[in-house]
C-alpha cells in the first residue's frame, strides 16, 4: 500500500538520520578533546623539558665540582692552573650554546644537530670516569688494571672530554631548552619581570637539588660518581629522543641572525675607517649609518637600525663581565678556600659542593620578596620604570662578597693546621669550620637574585622584537667573557706576583690580596654602571623615535601624509 510505503520510508530515514547522529562528534565535544590533547601535550613537554635541564645540570656540575680536585690531586696541577681550567670549562659551556644555535639556524638541521651533540655529551661523560673523577684506577682484579694512562695521555683524554661534553652541553641549552620556547613577545615590563625571577628561581631550585645529590653522592658512594654521570647522560639522550620523535623540539623563528649584527658592525667599521667615507659623511648621526645601502654599505636600513638600537646595550653587558667574574669565584677561589677549610662537621666530612647550596637559599627566599616589590615598582599609574637599582644593589653585594672573602682568608690563617683527608689523599689545611665561609656565598646569592633577572628584562625589552635573542645571546658571550676574564686575572695575578696572590699553599701565600684587588675592581664597575644607568629607566618604548622614523614604511606614510596635507592647503 503507498500510505504504508511511505511511513516505511520516512521510518527508515528517521532511523538513518539518528544514527548519522550518533557517529557525528559533537563539535563542542571534539573542540574539548583538542584542548585536552594539546594540554596534555605542553604538559608532556614540560615535565620532558625539566628532566633534560635536570640531567644537564647533574652532569655539568658533576664536572665542575669535582675539577680542581682531580686537578690538583690526581694531575699534580698548582692551584692556579685547576682553577683557570675549571673557570675556561664553565666560560666554554656557557657561550657554545650561542654557537650551537647559529649553526643550528644557518648550517645543519635542529634535529641532527641535537642527536649530534647528545653523542658529544655521552661521549665526554663516558671518557671522564676513565681519566677523571677521584676515584683510584679501575680495578677488574688486583693484577689488571682497566687502564694503564699516562699523566700526558690522561690530560689528552681529559681535555678532549672537557670540549666534547662543553658542546654537547651547548646543544641541549640551546636546541632542547631554549628561552625563545616560552612565547614573550606579548608580555610587558611587569610580566617580564616576573617571568625572568621565577624563571631564575626554577634555575636555581634545580641546581639545589643537583648539588645536593651530588653532595650525598661525594659522601656516600664518592668512587661511583664518576659511572653515575654518563648514566645520567644515557637518561637524557632518551628524553630527548622521545622529544623529537613527539615533535617537541621547539622552532624558533629566524628573523635576524649574529652574522647580520657581526656584519654591519665590520661594515660600519670599515667604512668609517676610510678617508673617503669619513669626508662625505659629515651628515651622519651615527658611525653604524655607514653600512646602510644609502651610503654605499651593504645592509637594509631596517638591519642597520636594529643593530643601533641593540649597540645601546653594549655598556649594559660590558659592565656585566666582571660581575660574572666575581661569580665565578664560587668554583675556583672560593672552592679552594672551602678544600682548605676544616670540613668535619658532628662527626663526618662534609663534601666541598654542599657548600655551593649556601649560596642558592638567599636566591630562593629573595624571589617571592621580589614579586612583592615588583608589584610596587611596576604600578599601574608608572609600567615603565627599570630595575637597574636591582642592578647595581646586586653589583655592590657581590663587591662585598669578594671583600669579605678576603678577609675570611686573613681570619682563616689564624686557625692551627690539621690533616684532612680528600680523594684519599691527606692534605694540611686550616683548623677552621668552613662554615666560617658561609657569608661570601651569601653575598653572591644575593647578588645573583638581584642582577641575572634584570639584565635579562633589560636585554629582552629594550630592542625590537625582531632582534631579542640576538640580545640575549649577547648577554650570554658577555657572561662567557666574564668566564675568560677570571682566568684571565688569576693568570695575571701568579706570573706577576711569583705564585704569592694565587698561592698552591694557603697558608704560605697572599690569596686575600688578590681577593680585595678584585673587590676593589668591582666597586669601580659597580659606580661605572651607576654613571649610565639612566639610560635604561624607560621600559615601555621597544623603538626608540628615531628607529620608529627611520623604516622605509614609517617615511612613507610620512610621504603620503605630507601629500594629502598639501591637497587640502591648495
Amino acid at each position: 500500500m503507498p500510505g504504508a510505503n511511505g511511513r516505511d520510508m520516512q521510518e527508515k530515514q528517521l532511523l538513518n538520520h539518528m544514527a548519522d547522529k550518533e557517529q557525528r562528534p559533537l563539535p563542542g565535544r571534539s573542540n574539548h578533546d583538542e584542548n585536552l590533547s594539546q594540554s596534555a601535550k605542553k604538559f608532556q613537554e614540560a615535565i620532558c623539558v625539566l628532566l633534560v635541564e635536570l640531567c644537564e645540570r647533574f652532569t655539568f656540575f658533576g664536572i665542575v665540582c669535582n675539577m680542581i680536585l682531580f686537578c690538583t690531586v690526581r694531575l699534580g696541577y698548582r692551584n692556579y692552573q685547576a682553577a683557570i681550567v675549571n673557570m675556561c670549562f664553565v666560560g666554554t659551556s656557557v657561550l657554545t650554546p650561542v654557537l650551537v644555535g647559529w649553526v643550528a639556524e644557518c648550517l645543519v638541521g635542529r634535529i641532527k644537530l641535537v642527536c649530534v651533540c647528545m653523542f658529544l655529551h655521552f661521549l665526554g661523560t663516558a671518557l671522564l670516569p676513565v681519566v677523571a673523577f677521584p676515584f683510584e684506577d679501575i680495578y677488574i682484579d688486583r693484577r689488571h688494571i682497566l687502564h694503564m694512562l699516562s699523566k700526558r695521555e690522561q690530560k689528552i683524554v681529559f681535555y678532549f672530554a672537557l670540549l666534547t661534553a662543553s658542546l654537547g652541553i651547548g646543544g641541549i641549552r640551546a636546541i632542547v631548552c631554549p628561552l625563545s620556547a616560552y612565547n614573550l613577545e606579548d608580555c610587558g615590563p611587569k610580566e617580564l619581570f616576573s617571568f625572568f625571577n621565577w624563571f631564575n628561581w626554577l634555575v636555581n631550585l634545580n641546581s639545589a637539588v643537583v648539588f645536593v645529590s651530588i653532595s650525598y653522592i661525594q659522601k656516600s658512594v664518592a668512587r661511583n660518581l664518576g659511572f653515575l654521570i654518563p648514566f645520567v647522560s644515557v637518561l637524557m639522550a632518551m628524553i630527548t629522543i622521545h622529544m623529537v620523535r613527539g615533535e617537541m623540539i621547539y622552532k624558533p623563528k629566524t628573523d635576524s641572525s649574529l652574522l647580520t649584527t657581526f656584519g654591519v658592525i665590520a661594515s660600519a667599521l670599515k667604512k668609517t675607517c676610510c678617508v673617503r667615507y669619513r669626508y662625505f659623511s659629515g651628515s651622519m648621526a651615527n658611525w653604524l649609518d655607514h653600512a646602510k645601502e644609502n651610503y654605499g654599505g651593504q645592509y637594509s636600513e631596517t638591519q642597520v637600525e636594529s643593530t643601533k638600537l641593540l649597540s645601546r646595550l653594549f655598556p649594559l653587558f660590558a659592565f656585566q663581565i666582571l660581575y660574572r667574574t666575581c661569580i665565578i669565584q664560587i668554583p675556583s677561589g672560593y672552592y679552594l678556600q672551602t678544600m682548605n677549610s676544616n670540613l668535619h662537621f658532628s662527626g663526618f666530612v662534609l663534601p666541598v659542593a654542599a657548600m655551593n647550596v649556601i649560596s642558592i637559599v638567599p636566591l630562593l627566599i629573595l624571589v617571592p620578596i621580589l614579586e612583592q616589590i615588583n608589584s610596587c615598582l611596576f604600578n599601574a599609574k608608572d609600567t615603565g620604570r627599570s630595575p637597574t637599582i636591582f642592578i647595581v644593589v646586586g653589583q655592590l653585594s657581590a663587591a662585598l662578597s669578594v671583600m669579605v672573602a678576603g678577609f675570611s682568608e686573613i681570619h682563616r690563617k689564624h686557625f692551627p693546621q690539621v690533616e684532612q683527608t680528600l680523594s684519599e689523599e691527606v692534605l694540611l689545611v686550616s683548623s677552621m669550620p668552613c662554615f666560617h665561609l658561609a657569608p661570601q656565598y651569601i653575598l653572591l646569592g644575593v647578588a645573583e637574585a638581584l642582577v641575572t633577572p634584570s639584565c635579562s628584562l633589560l636585554a629582552f625589552r629594550l630592542v625590537p622584537e625582531r632582534i631579542r635573542g640576538i640580545s640575549m645571546h649577547f648577554l650570554t658571550l658577555f657572561n662567557g667573557a666574564g668566564c675568560f676574564m677570571g682566568a684571565f686575572f688569576v693568570h695575571t695575578a701568579h706570573a706577576g706576583t711569583q705564585g704569592n696572590w694565587f698561592p698552591h699553599l694557603l697558608h704560605e701565600g697572599k690569596l686575600e690580596r688578590f681577593f680585595f684587588f678584585l673587590a676593589s675592581l668591582m666597586m669601580v664597575n659597580t659606580l661605572g654602571f651607576w654613571t649610565i644607568a639612566h639610560r635604561y629607566n624607560n621600559l615601555n618604548q621597544e623603538y626608540t623615535n628615531e628607529f620608529r622614523g627611520s623604516l622605509p614604511e614609517e617615511k612613507l606614510l610620512k610621504h603620503e601624509k605630507a601629500i594629502k596635507h598639501y591637497d587640502t592647503v591648495l
